[in-house]
């Protein structure tokens, strides 16, 4: 299973202007952040002061994540990047160093 580190942002353009529709739809994608949450979709979930962006971890696949968070948009723009452990990082770096020796 892959582990995915996840910026996001609101697209402003699809933001109403209406404080109210703001704080309605604010409300409706943070329940599903929630539910995310609960169902271990996602494994942690931030929002930056700004009150525009933030991060979020998951774990998975790339297809079921890119599945998942289409319902998200066009409101949160994301821009995902796989992620690996300190142990994965290790165990690249001796590959690396092994295959260099090799040569």
């Amino acid at each position: 299973m892959s582990k995915f580190y996840i910026k996001w942002w609101k697209n402003q353009h699809t933001i109403p202007t209406n404080p109210e529709e703001q704080a309605k739809l604010w409300m409706t994608l943070l329940a599903w952040v929630r539910a995310d949450l609960k169902a271990g979709m996602f494994n942690d979930w931030g929002a930056c002061c700004d009150a525009g962006s933030g991060y979020c971890i998951a774990e998975g696949d790339e297809v079921s994540l890119q599945s998942h968070i289409l319902k998200y948009q066009p409101f949160i723009i994301f821009s995902i990047k796989p992620v690996l452990t300190v142990d994965q990082t290790i165990e690249s770096i001796n590959r690396a160093v092994a295959a260099a020796k090799g040569k």
